[in-house]
């Protein structure tokens, strides 16, 4: 017999899925560049790609999954997962370009993961469990999300180094079992009810209020602010920093899901007696300091520091940002989440392309940006550092938008305990 402690257990793999579909082709960059000849911007074009298709996903999910309940998209989810990764596999050999044969399966997988970003989180949240836990939860939840990173990054790296760039093919494929197997979980677990249209908090009333507004920022850099680092820490670590793949891998995106998940996971087991709006914006300060410490140490193993701790500061700023819309409105449901998800799958997809842009930008000769990269220490030319330096604006706004939230939320406060009328 299934429990709610399967529902659990299975929502926790959607998100090692979600983290598969979001890391393995970043993962793979040097391969194609080295393979297809592609340049940076195209590169960062393909992470544009995914996020932007998980956003039109989230877009059109909020308008049916209160509706139709969680199963049937969340079965749907894991089923695009597995067609995307065997895709990645095969479509470039098969194409009529290889980027083409990228796109393409980028695209399929996308949508599974943009179902999973709006699905999973609502579910645990209407789990039952006690109202001054459901943060913590929820922070303990976005921690499979770095576990599963950190498997992607450390299995990938070494994996490829064992059988050779010339059968990446196998790494999608061997992936691809892991949604295979918790799309056989999802048609048994029991699931949680949606909240009833009656009940739920309007979309018209939510972007009214400006606390969600708030809500909204905060997820948008949220997504840029952790996209950025992790997306090009591996290609940055090669060209930039000149450490080979495997222990550039290794220190970069693996150390920083690995911090990032104990962030995640400290704040689930103690996150009752952490107060959430201070920490995030201790998180946020820290991230600033780590974008600082990556792009202008000219020291490599200090760069790979501060990439590394940036997964540390990242890692309650998503879930985090989740946590203070569901106390501040229970009754908002999918649609909620689902939009906080749009707004966080813009910023996955728009800091790292960015980054992308402004590094291709910044070593073009007679360029807006051309003088950039003199000023900065020396990045083997490929100008990743100009575009990390621009991307610590993501981690400032955090910053000051939660210092503006926490100063609202005591303003609120105080109108309450003198019996005032308080708005949104």
């Amino acid at each position: 017999m299934t429990t709610f402690d399967h529902t659990r257990r299975a929502c926790y793999t959607g998100y090692v899925t979600q983290a598969i579909v979001n890391n393995l082709a970043p993962l793979l960059f040097i391969v194609f560049q080295d393979r297809y000849r592609l340049p940076m911007e195209m590169l960062g074009r393909l992470v544009l790609l995914n996020f932007a298709t998980q956003l039109i996903t989230d877009i059109v999910a909020v308008k049916f999954v209160d509706r139709i309940g969680y199963r049937v998209p969340l079965v749907l989810a894991h089923v695009l997962s597995v067609l995307g990764l065997v895709l990645l596999a095969v479509a470039p050999a098969v194409s009529p370009s290889p980027y083409l044969g990228l796109c393409a399966a980028i695209i399929v997988y996308a949508v599974g993961g943009g179902l999973l970003e709006v699905l999973v989180s609502p579910v645990v949240d209407a789990l039952p469990s006690p109202q001054e836990g459901k943060a913590a939860a929820m922070s303990l939840l976005h921690s499979f999300y770095c576990w599963g990173q950190v498997a992607v990054v450390a299995g990938t790296t070494l994996l490829l180094a064992w059988i050779g760039q010339d059968a990446w093919q196998v790494l999608p494929l061997a992936w691809a079992i892991v949604p295979l197997v918790n799309l056989v979980a999802f048609l048994k677990v029991p699931l949680p009810a949606t909240v009833p249209d009656e009940h739920r908090t309007s979309l018209r009333k939510l972007f009214g209020a400006p606390a969600f507004a708030a809500a909204v920022v905060l997820m948008l850099c949220a997504g840029a602010a952790e996209l950025t680092m992790s997306q090009w820490s591996s290609l940055f670590a090669e060209e930039g920093l000149g450490v080979s793949k495997v222990w550039g891998d290794l220190a970069g995106p693996c150390l920083f899901a690995v911090l990032m998940g104990v962030g995640r996971i400290v704040y689930g087991l103690w996150g009752e007696r952490i107060p959430l709006v201070p920490a995030m914006a201790a998180c946020g300060t820290l991230a600033t300091v780590c974008y600082l410490v990556t792009c202008l140490s000219a020291d490599p193993v200090v760069s790979l520091v501060g990439c590394a701790v940036c997964g540390l500061a990242v890692s309650l700023l998503w879930p985090g940002t989740f946590s203070l819309a569901a106390a501040r409105f229970p009754f908002g449901g999918a649609a909620m989440f689902g939009v906080l998800a749009v707004f966080g799958d813009a910023g996955d997809a728009v800091g790292p392309w960015v980054a992308g842009a402004v590094a291709d930008a910044s070593t073009a000769a007679g360029g807006l940006l051309s003088g950039l990269p003199a000023v900065l220490p020396d990045d083997g030319g490929s100008g990743l550092r100009a575009g990390i330096l621009l991307a610590t604006a993501f981690p400032l706004v955090i910053v000051a938008v939660t210092l503006l939230y926490g100063a609202g939320a005591r303003r609120t406060a105080a109108s309450r305990e003198a019996g005032e009328p308080v708005g949104g």
